[in-house]
């Protein structure tokens, strides 16, 4: 059963989120549904992807509202910044932060947690030094920006991932 149907519960949810964009059940709807999930499940399966552990889910879901709390607010700093007038004395810049995370789903969720939250840039992750460049909208401090990293999102990201 494991050679034909992979991962039985992937292939359920897009075969569901096929037919709730189709807003159909017709039999050929179905039908195709079914091939498309299939199809998507045997190619991610050949992908080989690294084995990951994802444990302790108390610091997932801490570290979800840390990265809600900080989304919303760098919002309201990026809004200040675009609707200020003038430049005034607002600086970007690059920073560049050694990481001690090595977990690649670690290293994923961090780009994506950088990347989402208003007025940072992930731009390049260096595999043989372990640093990541990140360009800042408005850099007052570089230290503050490797303490944020390093200790809001990285020391999490690797209680859960490693």
């Amino acid at each position: 059963m494991k050679r034909w149907l992979p991962h039985p519960l992937l292939t359920a949810t897009l075969l569901g989120v096929w037919l709730l964009l189709n807003e159909s059940v017709a039999p050929g709807t179905v039908i195709l549904g079914g091939v498309l999930s299939l199809a998507a499940v045997w190619a991610f399966t050949a992908l080989d992807l690294p084995e990951g552990r994802f444990r302790r889910p108390r610091v997932a879901v801490e570290l979800a509202f840390i990265v809600l709390h900080d989304i919303v607010r760098s919002n309201n700093a990026v809004a200040r910044i675009i609707l200020r007038r003038g430049k005034g004395n607002r600086m970007s810049g690059f920073v560049r932060i050694p990481l001690d995370l090595r977990a690649p789903y670690g290293l994923a969720a961090l780009a994506c947690i950088i990347t989402a939250t208003p007025g940072t840039i992930w731009v390049e992750y260096d595999s043989a030094k372990n640093t990541i460049l990140l360009h800042i909208l408005d850099l007052v401090d570089e230290q503050t920006w490797v303490g944020t990293i390093k200790g809001r999102y990285e020391r999490r990201l690797m209680e859960i991932f490693q």
